[in-house]
């Protein structure tokens, strides 16, 4: 890969990849979807891949974007058209570092309804700081529902405010983390939390979690998210060393 294509260290370069595979592994990506991170020797920058399905990025699809989301080398292919979402966010929030944006389908039904996603047990202890609705057409009138712009994206980051999490009406979720490692874990639990809060509420009324409970769940887990990582890890680059064969 020509070094000055993505200039991070290699070491989150190379995380940045698996973090593709895991959320495509776990059901969080699909052909859609990205996960970025603020570039570690320079916080104007973030790293990503170029518009491709996330279970197939190598280190040879990754670049380095301005807060703008321009690509600092231009290597004449297409990006995310979405990729406003992440340098918008970054600018406003320098407490992020790294941002994932899914439309795992257990999210949907809680961006276009009036139950609010909440947390259901521990690993979900994050969206106890509430989770807020981001709705498109307060910010751009009717679109295709997707973050293209600059203006798009400003409006997406203000409405975030300072939490971990934000759904998107009719389109999905965009979840940010203190690291690559956390904002991969928010996704993945996010998506959890939500499956069974939908189970539960079928079966009855939902005992959810007091916001102290959450507070205190998130606190213990965020020293944690080491522990799924290196389980996601090893599995996702098991999964590629098997289908290469001997």
């Amino acid at each position: 890969m020509p070094q000055d294509l993505a200039t991070c260290s290699p070491e989150l370069l190379a995380d940045l990849v698996v973090a593709n595979w895991i959320l495509y592994d776990e059901d969080v990506l699909d052909g859609f979807g990205h996960v970025s991170v603020r570039h570690d020797k320079d916080p104007q920058r973030y790293v990503m891949a170029r518009h491709m399905a996330p279970g197939l990025v190598t280190e040879a699809d990754v670049l380095d974007f301005t807060l703008d989301s321009q690509p600092v080398v231009d290597i004449g292919k297409r990006y995310y058209s979405e990729r406003f979402i992440h340098g918008e966010i970054y600018r406003v929030r320098p407490d992020v570092m790294s941002i994932v944006h899914t439309h795992a389908s257990p999210l949907i039904p809680f961006g276009v309804t009036a139950t609010k996603l909440r947390p259901i047990y521990h690993m979900g202890g994050f969206l106890g700081q509430g989770v807020p609705l981001f709705e498109i057409r307060d910010a751009g009138g009717i679109t295709d529902m997707l973050i293209r712009t600059p203006e798009l994206g400003r409006a997406l980051a203000a409405k975030l405010e300072a939490k971990p999490f934000i759904l998107m009406r009719g389109h999905g979720a965009t979840v940010v983390g203190q690291s690559l490692q956390q904002a991969v874990y928010r996704a993945i639990y996010g998506t959890m939390n939500a499956r069974l809060q939908a189970e539960a509420l079928r079966m009855g009324e939902v005992n959810y979690l007091l916001p102290e409970e959450a507070a205190k769940a998130d606190e213990r887990n965020a020293m944690s998210v080491h522990r799924p990582w290196d389980l996601w890890k090893r599995e996702a680059l098991d999964r590629r060393a098997a289908r290469r064969g001997p």
